[in-house]
């Protein structure tokens, strides 16, 4: 059980958070992929940096979400906010850490010049969109559309 006069932190990834999201990861998923996400880690980190947000329990990486602004792609000229992975160590779930995150994300995202914030969910993960709901995300224009190949 964590505890909750644990101090929190939320504030930019960094590469040496790697380990952190590794171990939440392999929580969640119950696979070890250090490859993976050491790929990950590092094209967020230089493709913008302080997008992507970590939450910190008294100096642990509890918690990750990883972004980026970009502009020009699918049609949109004008910058957006991209959130595309994100995690909570399932400890600490339950005491707004993605919601603060998400802020400070959208905080970065303004100061960049976008005025919207987009991700893409599988319809059939119910808790993750109403995670999102949750947090403001509603329908967007664009139609999500896949073609085996």
């Amino acid at each position: 059980m964590t505890d909750a006069t644990a101090t929190v932190r939320i504030r930019p990834l960094d590469e040496l958070d790697l380990n952190g999201i590794v171990r939440i990861d392999e929580r969640i998923t119950g696979r070890y992929q250090p490859e993976l996400w050491e790929q990950r880690v590092m094209f967020y980190v230089r493709r913008d940096p302080g997008a992507s947000q970590v939450a910190e329990v008294d100096g642990k990486v509890v918690g990750f979400m990883l972004g980026d602004c970009r502009a020009g792609e699918f049609g949109l000229e004008a910058p957006s906010g991209w959130i595309e992975r994100f995690g909570i160590d399932p400890d600490h779930r339950g005491r707004d850490l993605g919601r603060r995150m998400f802020e400070a994300m959208c905080r970065h995202f303004k100061a960049e010049g976008a005025s919207s914030v987009r991700t893409l969910v599988d319809r059939n993960d119910a808790s993750l969109a109403g995670f999102l709901k949750a947090i403001g995300f509603g329908e967007s224009p664009l139609t999500a559309l896949e073609r085996a190949i």
